[in-house]
């Protein structure tokens, strides 16, 4: 890493984080990172702390935790609050656990459509397609059609 008068630049630190400056900007404007002071006439200096709090937010995201909930994580990083940081972590999993069972039936959904895609050679009309205006016709039943009210 280059360092400049003792700190880093704003760059260096997004290149060593894997993010763009634009993020760091943005994770400031949000709270989720300190902007350093701007010695007058001089850039501002980041440090090797800087690098592992983007690095620590990136690891979260990407486990799907929204910004809001890294903020509290960011929040509880003392050591102190194990419990508090297990119960964050809790209710993600619980959350991923629900997004999986939803992909899942989803998944069952679509390839009993394209299965039956195969099945109908001849057919004036695809059971893919016809399932999904079904599934188009029951919607608007359910919750009346804005068209004709």
């Amino acid at each position: 890493m280059q360092l400049i008068s003792n700190g880093l630049t704003i760059g260096t630190v997004a290149r060593a984080a894997g993010v763009d400056v634009e993020t760091i900007r943005f994770y400031q404007r949000k709270g989720l990172l300190g902007e350093p002071e701007r010695p007058q006439g001089s850039f501002r200096r980041y440090g090797p702390d800087d690098v592992a709090r983007l690095q620590f937010i990136k690891s979260a995201q990407r486990l799907g935790f929204s910004l809001d909930e890294v903020a509290g994580l960011l929040q509880l990083d003392d050591g102190m609050h194990c419990d508090q940081a297990r119960e964050l972590g809790e209710r993600k999993l619980m959350d991923v656990r629900a997004k999986i069972a939803g992909l899942h039936r989803i998944e069952v959904a679509l390839a009993r459509m394209v299965r039956d895609c195969g099945s109908s050679l001849g057919s004036t009309s695809c059971p893919l397609i016809e399932a999904l205006h079904a599934r188009v016709r029951d919607t608007t039943l359910e919750h009346g059609d804005p068209a004709h009210p």
